[in-house]
């Protein structure tokens, strides 16, 4: 079967039409690994059994030269887009986003990497960081609780699709078993460094005066369905954004760097 049209992309992969229903995520070739694909549908086949929100899973191809794997094609946008097209429906996005990570949460999947164990593996192959603040990332993970939920390792709107039957979640590359308030700093730190992806000065602007309000609404539902407080929350930050410096996302380095030192900073002096 040939691929259709092009539906979607992101940084690792674009998205095609196959068929009629189904949709295949193909790898940019600078992602693209039979043995990463194979990977990564084998946990998204074990995440949807398990109940998670999250499209059905084909089969594994090569197309063109380039890994890639078959998913239930979902018709409906994402979170991100709806915002954008539509942002008087900030409120009812928010309350989504924070809806289905909740439920997602209640999920468990041993079977998953460990979560603390992969952020630390991260922290240490984060090149940018100096000596100082990679130990200080590590001493704060430490001191973190274990956990055993279904996290999703880039949760954000723009990985929520909107389908008919539910909100969907995609892109389960980094998923992991741990504490599920690992994954809501990871998708506050993904929120936050949003605006660095705007097309243009006005989106840039628009963004920064938006996802304030995103995140605050979001926050306030997520603790409603799942309490914690902002402390508890905080205290992943700094292993989050840590890490974050081990993906080679040059554009948030500057950016990742200073808010690690300031993290860490604050750590030293409680």
């Amino acid at each position: 079967m040939e691929k259709g049209a092009l539906i979607g992309q992101g940084r690792t992969a674009e998205i095609f039409a196959w068929g009629d229903e189904e949709a295949l995520k193909l790898f940019r070739p600078e992602f693209s690994s039979p043995a990463g694909s194979a990977y990564e549908a084998k946990m998204a086949r074990a995440i949807f059994a398990a109940g998670a929100p999250c499209p059905k899973v084909g089969e594994v191809v090569e197309v063109e030269g380039r890994a890639g794997i078959v998913y239930e094609r979902i018709e409906g946008p994402s979170l991100e887009k709806q915002v954008r097209a539509k942002p008087w429906l900030l409120a009812r996005a928010a309350r989504t986003l924070a809806d289905t990570q909740a439920d997602m949460h209640a999920h468990s999947l041993p079977t998953l990497p460990s979560l603390r164990e992969t952020l630390q593996q991260r922290i240490q192959h984060a090149t940018p960081l100096t000596p100082a603040l990679r130990a200080a990332a590590l001493r704060a993970l430490e001191r973190l609780p274990d956990g055993s939920a279904l996290c999703h390792g880039d949760f954000h709107h723009g990985n929520v699709l909107l389908s008919s039957r539910g909100p969907l979640v995609i892109d389960w590359e980094n998923a992991t078993s741990g504490h599920p308030l690992a994954d809501v700093a990871r998708t506050l730190l993904l929120l936050r460094v949003s605006w660095l992806y705007a097309e243009n000065p006005a989106q840039r602007l628009l963004r920064r005066g938006v996802t304030p309000v995103l995140i605050a609404l979001y926050l306030r539902r997520y603790r409603q369905l799942r309490p914690a407080t902002r402390q508890e929350i905080n205290a992943w930050a700094l292993p989050v954004t840590a890490a974050r410096l081990s993906e080679g996302v040059t554009q948030e380095e500057r950016h990742l760097l200073k808010r690690v030192a300031r993290l860490a900073a604050r750590s030293k002096a409680d």
